[in-house]
């Protein structure tokens, strides 16, 4: 069996890399995967080496879309929506594989280009999409970004090494890029919180993206504290800071409910910088880039109306962590599915069998 990982973003690489080490475990076949130009180009080399990834250089998604249709695999991935599939379903297979579990309305709307099949999280989401796309294949595997973990196999990050200090509780800041909180965080927050260990991992577009040059200087300052240790474009994995965090810090972002999957305590931030077009009489914008139960996955986190009262649900959080275990397991089964760590393995047998 012949597989092709589109990487579009680098960000797509901790959602393929477990499936393709089952792909290898199962000795069922051999992957590629495809890269594309850009800022990163030195970074993703190292990455290549490290995982002994076989890979090809593209330049677009037109010239992906080529080299799909020349080498014919067996099945590609794709990790969001994509043009032109009507020309590469002559010749192979697609697989849609999204990055996230979020709370966005994306999760479903990318499902508007439909490929051979998609895998899902979960039976709730596997329904919502078979009603939305009665014609469309969805097959419900469970959330695979997580197997590593579950398996007790994935790498953490060397507090020690890092400069930080490992008999401190370790506290996990991963806002994404929009709607995000960054904006709203003191300059001096670290001090606030000396007696933790800080990892701060950013969206990729924060690191990566001009538009979020801002952001990208209070992050870059942050750093400069003893306590913080900032995440490069190197670190393109949650799953590492994901295993070795007590506690989550975040806002509109899927790495909510990845960590509570892992039923630890999860700080949900609702103070958000928002542009002026998605505030006042254009919020239903906000509203209309959420999934409809954004409001009841609230339940999942601790809520922090506005940063004056983060310390304090911290705090109590670190001190008592299970107090929304039941909450947390619940939509953790809603959003993720099983959580057995098979879930590449279903995904595989899938491909195998059909």
């Amino acid at each position: 069996m012949k597989l092709v990982f589109d990487v579009l973003h680098l960000y797509y690489l901790p959602q393929y890399l477990p499936v393709y080490r089952e792909l290898l475990k199962q000795n069922a076949g051999t992957a590629t995967f495809i890269f594309y130009h850009g800022v990163h180009d030195e970074i993703i080399k190292e990455i290549i080496q490290q995982e002994a990834l076989d890979h090809v250089w593209v330049s677009s998604c037109e010239q992906a879309i080529e080299y799909y249709i020349q080498h014919q695999a067996d099945w590609i991935f794709f990790a969001n929506a994509c043009d032109h599939l009507e020309q590469v379903h002559k010749v192979s297979r697609t697989v849609q594989l999204g990055h996230g579990i979020g709370p966005k309305t994306s999760y479903y709307t990318k499902s508007n280009t439909p490929t051979t099949v998609r895998f899902v999280e979960g039976e709730y989401r596997t329904q919502r999409l078979k009603q939305m796309y009665p014609e469309d294949t969805f097959v419900d595997v469970g959330f695979c970004k997580l197997d590593p973990i579950i398996q007790g196999q994935s790498s953490t990050i060397d507090l020690l090494q890092v400069g930080l200090e490992p008999d401190k509780k370790t506290l996990l800041y991963a806002p994404t890029f929009y709607p995000s909180s960054i904006e709203c965080f003191p300059r001096d927050w670290p001090n606030t919180f000396a007696n933790y260990n800080i990892l701060i991992k950013p969206h990729y577009f924060s690191l990566s993206k001009s538009k979020y040059k801002k952001q990208r200087e209070l992050l870059e300052y942050w750093q400069t504290f003893d306590n913080v240790y900032l995440a490069n474009v190197t670190d393109y994995s949650l799953v590492p800071f994901l295993a070795s965090a007590d506690l989550l810090i975040s806002d509109a972002s899927s790495a909510l409910f990845e960590f509570a999957a892992l039923n630890k305590p999860v700080v949900w931030c609702d103070f958000l910088k928002l542009r002026w077009s998605y505030r006042g009489p254009f919020a239903f914008r906000f509203k209309n880039r959420m999934d409809q139960d954004y409001g009841e996955y609230a339940e999942i986190a601790v809520h922090a109306k506005k940063y004056e009262q983060l310390k304090s649900i911290v705090d109590e959080q670190i001190a008592n962590p299970a107090l929304l275990s039941k909450e947390r397991q619940h939509y953790a089964k809603k959003l993720a599915g099983t959580l057995d760590g098979q879930a590449s393995k279903r995904i595989i047998n899938y491909l195998i069998n059909h």
